[in-house]
Formats: C-alpha cells, structure tokens, sequence
C-alpha cells in the first residue's frame, strides 16, 4: 500500500513505478483469468485411444493396440508434456525387443502455441532425436471432456513400413 500513498507528479520515480505494478498486475491477472475461464486444452488428459490411417488406402488400425495408455499434459504457461505407450508392454530382455519396444512409446516436450484449432509444439526433448528442434503441428477439438487429435500425413518413425500415415487420438480430461 506504500507505493499508492505518493502523490503523481511528474517525473516521480515511485508514480511511474506504481503505474508499472499496476499494469503488470492488470496483465498478470488478464492471463490466469483467461486460463481459469476457458478450460480450452490446458490440463491433464489421458489417452482414451490412438489410431492411424494411412494414406494409401484408408485403412485404420490400432497400431498402439486397443487399450494404449499415457498422458498429455498443457501447462497455462506453454509446454505440453506427452507420454503415450501401447497396450501390453513388457520389460525387454534383448537388443532386439529394446528396439521393438521403441515402437509403443511416443515421448516429447516443448513449447506450444495456439493458432485457432490447431497447436504447434516447438519440440525440445523426444524419444525420436529426429524431432528436436522442429515444430509438430496437431489439429485439435474439445467437446467437452473429450480431446480429438488430428496429425498432419507423415511417415511416422514408429511405424515408417505403413507409408504416410496420420495419427488420430482422443483424450480424456484427467480428473
């Protein structure tokens, strides 16, 4: 309350700096609003189900099996945090099963950003070194509790033998 007690004058240090804090406030406050209302993908949410279509022909298929399991978590801050397995895995013992098993595990976090129904992550950190420093764009639509996920066609380097293929997944707000 000390910094509202001085008289505006100009040229008053402590005025433009109570101003400053006032508009940081104001700013600050607009931003956890904005959050808070609009619950948007900002959240926790659990993998319901992942699919793959691929181009060639249309076919879809579960190729994470049909119970998958992982998360993927926006903070109001920017980062999105994904952790997604297939269904059924099991501890590797061989050289050869620790490269299948690489096959159920998708992995990465960045930065993201909002551009109408659709969200663009500035990869920093993936299972797939190939993906750090590029920036994955995924379509997206809330009903609800639910998240449908649409990727862009590309070879996905799980599965690169199915061609083009793009991801379809739904989520689930985590409660």
């Amino acid at each position: 309350s000390f910094l509202f007690n001085f008289p505006l004058r100009k040229g008053n240090f402590m005025s433009k700096f109570r101003w400053l804090v006032v508009l940081a406030l104001i700013a600050s406050g607009v931003r956890i609003a904005h959050a808070a209302d609009s619950p948007g993908v900002v959240g926790i949410w659990k993998l319901v189900s992942y699919e793959v279509e691929r181009q060639a022909n249309g076919q879809k298929e579960p190729v994470m099996g049909n119970n998958p399991t992982g998360y993927v978590t926006f903070t109001p801050e920017g980062r999105v945090f994904f952790v997604l397995t297939g269904e059924g895995r099991k501890p590797a013992k061989t050289d050869q099963e620790r490269a299948e098993i690489l096959s159920t595990l998708i992995a990465y976090t960045g930065m993201y950003r909002l551009e109408g129904d659709t969200w663009i992550t500035k990869v920093d950190v993936a299972w797939n070194p190939d993906w750090v420093g590029t920036e994955q764009s995924r379509s997206f639509k809330v009903e609800g509790d639910r998240l449908q996920v649409l990727t862009p066609w590309r070879v996905m380097p799980n599965w690169a033998d199915k061609g083009m293929t793009r991801s379809i997944v739904t989520f689930e707000r985590s409660k």
